[in-house]
């Protein structure tokens, strides 16, 4: 029961660490758990995923294509309060300008956005909005199966990245806004698992998803290792920012894999 107990913890953890979700007051935190618990990044995403994907079915009771996408979107937002989408702006300000390794790590820590920031934050949520409206107008099933699956599936390229390179940023930093910056072999695999085990799930329930779901995760491993590539390049890492931006771009990658082949469906 006590390692059980613990994992729960673990989950509690990283429930609490990425969304609003409310956890039980005896959950209780250590520092320490914020290392472990990284495994369970793609669980959270399948909550995260699950309510966009209730929120999207409430609405196409109600509402056209672009405003079921909308009102989705804004949901999981609001659930994790913009957590990677603050990463995914910032990392477009420090490594959109071609400056140092030093002047991008200043930009990034700043809370102001820029115009790369800006821009990159308008061009992700309009072309994911995109993609959801195209999936939702050929198939609402469709649509909600791939809003569950990215979501959850996406969790795992900050993972990759962890158990990959070094931490790059500031150590002071990362003391004062708390970051889980390592993932050993065991969490990755367990990541990896259970994205299969809902793969094998939403295969089960739709079957011929499953060209879709292969070319989704070819999609997420090739932008993650192109992301991993730049990191090293021009920063010999990654940061908390730059976590967000792969989970971010990971999701987007998933998405329009689903969009390419929809005719599969």
């Amino acid at each position: 029961m006590r390692p059980l107990l613990h994992e729960l913890r673990l989950f509690f953890t990283a429930l609490q660490f990425f969304t609003r979700c409310p956890v039980p007051a005896w959950v209780g935190y250590r520092p320490a758990w914020l290392q472990q618990c990284a495994r369970y990044f793609p669980v959270v995403g399948t909550v995260v995923g699950a309510w966009a994907a209730l929120v999207m079915w409430g609405a196409s009771w109600i509402w056209p294509a672009g405003i079921c996408a909308g009102l989705s979107m804004a949901a999981s937002v609001w659930l994790t309060g913009g957590f990677h989408e603050d990463g995914w702006a910032d990392s477009c300000d420090g490594l959109g300008g071609a400056v140092s390794r030093e002047k991008a790590l200043t930009i990034m820590k700043d809370s102001r956005i820029g115009s790369y920031g800006a821009l990159g934050l308008i061009l992700m949520l309009g072309l994911k909005a995109a993609c959801l409206v195209a999936l939702l107008d050929f198939h609402p099933d469709l649509a909600l199966l791939a809003t569950l699956w990215t979501h959850s599936a996406s969790r795992a390229a900050p993972l990759a990245l962890m158990h990959k390179l070094g931490y790059a940023g500031d150590a002071e930093h990362a003391k004062a806004k708390p970051l889980a910056t390592q993932a050993g072999g065991g969490s990755l695999v367990f990541a990896l698992l259970w994205v299969l085990a809902l793969s094998g799930l939403i295969a089960w329930i739709q079957p011929n998803l499953v060209p879709s779901l292969c070319a989704a995760w070819l999609a997420m491993t090739l932008v993650t290792l192109g992301l991993q590539g730049l990191l090293e390049r021009r920063l010999g890492g990654y940061t908390g920012d730059t976590l967000g931006a792969s989970q971010q771009l990971a999701e987007l990658a998933g998405l329009l894999a689903f969009a390419g082949l929809i005719n599969v469906f």
